[in-house]
């Protein structure tokens, strides 16, 4: 009977580690990755023509996030530099600021959009043509400090294009 008990203790024990190590991988592998990842929508994507010469550009999009999350820096393969901006009207004159990160509330969209939040594409290495596609990467980190990229593409079009 004792030999029995000892080998019921040594299974449990096991038993345990073994749930214990494959939780806690599991948790650490949602927290990384699969279940950050998926839980930011981009819709509407779009980014602004420019002409030869012009080193400036503006694109759009529709960010939703399902957990509290922030936007601190996005990468193109079009441009060297990319700022987040804000737009208000102040005292009857438009005021645009650049922003370190773009908090994202759970459940709650972020339209960027002309005259509002946007992304402003610096040092643009080529004219956008209507009908190309921009690449653009996007880093989020979430309130446990982990963080996390996406990748999209955006149709670069007027915004006349854009309206239904």
């Amino acid at each position: 009977m004792a030999n029995f008990l000892q080998n019921s203790r040594f299974s449990f024990i096991i038993l345990t580690s073994i749930a214990s190590a494959y939780f806690s991988n599991a948790y650490a592998l949602d927290s990384d990755n699969s279940t950050i990842k998926n839980a930011i929508s981009i819709k509407d994507a779009w980014v602004r023509p420019s002409h030869p010469g012009q080193d400036v550009g503006a694109a759009y999009m529709t960010l939703t996030s399902m957990q509290d999350v922030a936007l601190v820096r996005v990468e193109s393969d079009v441009s060297d530099s990319i700022e987040i901006h804000s737009m208000t009207m102040q005292n009857g004159v438009m005021k645009m600021r650049m922003l370190d990160n773009l908090p994202l509330v759970a459940g709650k969209p972020y339209k960027l959009e002309p005259g509002g939040f946007h992304f402003m594409l610096f040092d643009l290495k080529k004219a956008l043509t209507a009908g190309e596609s921009v690449n653009f990467v996007l880093y989020f980190k979430a309130k446990n400090k982990v963080e996390f990229k996406q990748n999209i593409k955006a149709l670069v079009r007027t915004e006349t294009e854009h309206q239904h």
